[in-house]
């Protein structure tokens, strides 16, 4: 019994529980649907085995490439055995690299009890933190290193981080720095209206940007902007194995790609801060002049009563550990980053997840400080 597929792949049933695969010629370009729709009808239940034979095979193209696949995909689903012995060698090889790597991982994954994946939760974060910890040791070794010139930190690179994440970063900061001093404005007018006390819209503006929100909102501006791309270049490097080559040669990874960006946004950040306060206060004074009707001399000079040096250090304070935090947590997700394309964007993602978080729990130990500090 003979089925004819295509001029040149042929199915042929040699015993009542084997099939026969036979390819000859030149298979370029050809379209395997027709092929392997008669492969599935032929499979049936009784079939225990098939054979691909390729003795007058001549030229071939990634058409056969992508039958073949198939057709070992649909033998193991019906848990056929699929013999390919009589294939080209390097056939062979690509068909085996293309089953190297499990495409569906979670097929045939173990269950756990609820105990036991608590244990196992348990145990990944105490390997997580043992990396992260690790991850730090060395940075601190690297800071080190560079403050005995013994580093091999580049100043070009320096440079090109910090351009990059200083004054590229101005628009947008400006931009929603603004946004915020007006937002600020009205929610605060809303409820000092109420009590005729509509100019000290211009001390809460004031007090409120320069103490907390301009660091924090210059803090997710450059967590998403700046510590994505960190995360995103160095995982790209991951993915060319180009981490690999500066280990193969010797080069510190943190020398060569951490301390230049995390010197360049703990530069640029206080700076970025300071230009957020002023132009949240701009924000404000909008408000208060334009729409509340706050005579402009009268207004500014409430804001300058209530600017405090020691606001505005805690504010400065706050963007320096916060340009820390994003640019070891873009760092280390970049350095952690998975070989692939979807390793680059979880890098990412994760990059951006946590230095918000972070942010947020520094913020509320600060702050806690402070108020027992009475700063």
């Amino acid at each position: 019994m003979q089925k004819k597929m295509q001029n040149v792949i042929d199915v042929e049933k040699v015993e009542s529980n084997r099939l026969k695969i036979i390819i000859s010629g030149d298979v370029l370009r050809q379209n395997i649907d027709t092929p392997f729709a008669v492969l599935q009808e032929s499979l049936t239940s009784d079939i225990k085995k098939v054979d691909f034979i390729a003795e007058n095979l001549e030229a071939w193209d990634s058409s056969l490439v992508l039958f073949i696949y198939d057709t070992r995909r649909l033998c193991q689903e019906k848990n056929v055995a699929l013999n390919m012995q009589h294939l080209p060698q390097n056939l062979q090889d690509l068909i085996g690299l293309a089953f190297a790597v499990d495409r569906n991982p979670s097929r045939g994954s173990e269950k756990f009890s609820t105990i036991e994946e608590i244990g196992k939760k348990t145990l990944e974060l105490k390997q997580k933190t043992a990396d992260v910890l690790n991850f730090i040791g060395n940075v601190l070794s690297g800071i080190g290193r560079c403050l005995r010139f013994n580093s091999i930190m580049r100043k070009i690179d320096f440079f090109a981080a910090l351009e990059d994440c200083g004054p590229k970063a101005i628009g947008i900061v400006c931009l929603i720095s603004f946004l915020i001093g007006l937002i600020l404005a009205f929610v605060g007018a809303v409820q000092l209206q109420t009590f005729g006390a509509q100019i000290y819209v211009a001390s809460l503006v004031t007090i409120g940007m320069c103490r907390i929100m301009g660091a924090i909102m210059v803090g997710v501006i450059m967590s998403g902007r700046t510590g994505s791309s960190y995360a995103a270049t160095i995982g790209t490097m991951q993915v060319n194995e180009e981490l690999d080559a500066l280990q193969t040669m010797g080069l510190s990874r943190i020398d060569f790609l951490v301390l230049p960006r995390l010197f360049a946004l703990m530069i640029a950040m206080p700076i970025l801060t300071m230009i957020s306060d002023f132009l949240g206060m701009m924000g404000g004074a909008f408000v208060g002049v334009f729409l509340m009707d706050i005579p402009y001399q009268e207004y500014w000079n409430y804001a300058f009563k209530a600017f405090r040096l020691n606001n505005f250090l805690v504010g400065l304070f706050h963007s320096f550990c916060f340009a820390i935090i994003i640019s070891l947590c873009g760092c280390y997700s970049g350095l952690k980053c998975e070989k692939n394309a979807d390793g680059v964007g979880k890098a990412t993602t994760k990059s951006v997840v946590c230095a918000i978080v972070w942010m947020i729990v520094v913020t509320g130990i600060i702050t806690v400080i402070c108020q027992e500090l009475g700063i």
